[in-house]
Parts: C-alpha cells; sequence; structure tokens
C-alpha cells in the first residue's frame, strides 16, 4: 500500500479556510476614499483585476468577497468557494495645517460641541499620547503576576517542610 500524507503549505499573502480564500490588501487613505485598482495574483497563477465601484469608501477592516475564487469544494471539482479580500487602511502620520484645512472643505462637518463656556472651564484637558496596546498588556500583566507572586509569600518568610518520621 502507498499511503500519501498531504501538508498544507503557508502562504505569504494567501490564507485558507475550508473552501474560502482570505487575502490581505492595504490601501492607501487616497485609494479607500477615492477608489482603486490592483492586480492579485491568484493561487492558480491568473491575474484578478480587483477594483472599487464609483464613489465607495473602504473602512479600515472591512471585508469585500468574490464568489467562485475560492477553493474548488470537496467532491463538486467545478464550484468554488469565495475568495474574501481584507482591507487595511494605511493613514497618514501626520497632516499639514493646509491639508487639514482643505480636507475640512470638502468632508462633512466636525460634530460640534453641545458644551457652555462655563462649563468647559469644568473640565481639565487632558493629553493624549501614543500606546503600543501590546506591549502595554504584557508589561502589565508582567507586573499583575509580579504582584500576586510577592502576596503569595511575605517579606522574610521562610518556607517549612514536612519533618520526616
Amino acid at each position: 500500500d502507498i499511503v500519501f500524507v498531504l501538508q498544507q503549505k503557508e502562504h505569504p499573502k494567501f490564507k485558507r479556510k475550508g473552501e474560502d480564500l482570505f487575502y490581505e490588501h492595504t490601501l492607501s487613505l487616497t485609494e479607500a476614499l477615492c477608489g482603486f485598482r490592483f492586480v492579485l495574483t491568484h493561487l492558480d497563477g491568473r491575474q484578478l483585476l480587483i477594483k472599487s465601484n464609483p464613489g465607495e469608501v473602504i473602512k479600515p477592516d472591512q471585508f469585500k468577497a468574490i464568489d467562485d475564487e475560492g477553493m474548488p469544494i470537496y467532491q463538486r471539482p467545478f464550484m468554488k468557494g469565495k475568495l474574501y479580500i481584507h482591507f487595511t487602511v494605511d493613514f497618514p502620520e501626520s497632516l499639514s495645517p493646509d491639508q487639514v484645512k482643505a480636507l475640512e472643505a470638502i468632508l462633512p462637518q466636525k460634530p460640534s460641541m453641545q458644551l457652555t463656556d462655563m462649563e468647559l472651564d469644568e473640565c481639565e484637558e487632558t493629553t493624549l499620547h501614543d500606546v503600543h496596546i501590546e506591549e502595554e498588556m504584557r508589561r502589565k500583566q508582567a507586573q499583575a503576576q509580579e504582584a500576586y507572586d510577592e502576596d503569595d509569600e511575605p517579606p522574610g518568610a521562610q518556607r517549612v517542610q514536612c519533618a520526616q518520621q
């Protein structure tokens, strides 16, 4: 008897889930707002032209699907799953004052704050800063574990072992 063992190899762009394929694609902010076109090279070598509909806006973490571009369905070789495209949007790091003015002129108006000057005077002003949330959570978890470990043994305590009889 001959036994074949197949192991699925990781692909840098595609992930498989059953008969469906998932593809990651990053758009610039301009492409997300104003439209995009790109060529996707499928696993079988075909070139697919992927484009947005006129006036369509793509949001960060949005998914789009293309029917019949996934993997063949078991025992139905002429039927295929879907190809899902997961979009991420690459935002600029900062904008110049002129760019901000230009955007404010064409984008919908910012919501206005409904607070009076007196109410604003009672507010404390805060400052936002950048944070790498994964690092921050790992650090907090390590600190919590350290504090938990310290609670188990009071300072200067010695471990007592059972005496053998």
